[in-house]
């Protein structure tokens, strides 16, 4: 019986230091609870408890008075504005991606307009007979200035491709 009488007091005695328990209130008006004392910074009338002090009174954190935080302090961002913050890097994202989407468009037609100026070419330089078909639907062959004039047309298109 002693032995158990004993073992409980020595039990009791080492938890005491659980007990210890902080709390106060920093500059932003936020409490804070932690086994370890506050900054040294708090001062004591912010310090709601502490060991050897009364315990907690929660009428006393009506008559706290919380100085407003300086303006160098930054305040965490409410939840309308992260919402705002989100769909504005929402929007941004979907621009960004129409744009990528719009650049790969342009490069592709690019390629293949460069790809039919180089085929156009070949043909020419082939001295090979090229028809065209006119508004009548007609078909008909080129002469000697068509042809150079469709030369000089690829090749402005070629200088371009480079």
């Amino acid at each position: 019986m002693i032995f158990r009488y004993t073992l409980c007091c020595t039990l009791w005695l080492t938890a005491l230091p659980a007990l210890a328990q902080y709390v106060w209130v920093d500059d932003k008006g936020i409490k804070h609870l932690s086994d370890r004392p506050p900054p040294p910074n708090v001062p004591d009338k912010r310090i709601l408890k502490a060991p050897g002090k009364p315990s907690f009174n929660p009428d006393a954190v009506t008559d706290l008075q919380v100085e407003p935080a300086s303006p160098a302090t930054p305040r965490a961002p409410t939840l309308a504005e992260r919402d705002a913050d989100f769909n504005q890097r929402r929007t941004e994202a979907a621009e960004a991606q129409q744009r990528a989407a719009a650049e790969a468009q342009r490069k592709a037609d690019t390629a293949a307009n460069c790809e039919a100026a180089r085929q156009n070419q070949m043909a020419l330089d082939q001295g090979l007979r090229l028809s065209s078909i006119d508004k009548n639907g007609e078909r008909g062959y080129m002469n000697e200035e068509q042809r150079e004039d469709l030369r000089k047309k690829t090749q402005k298109v070629l200088a371009d491709c480079k």
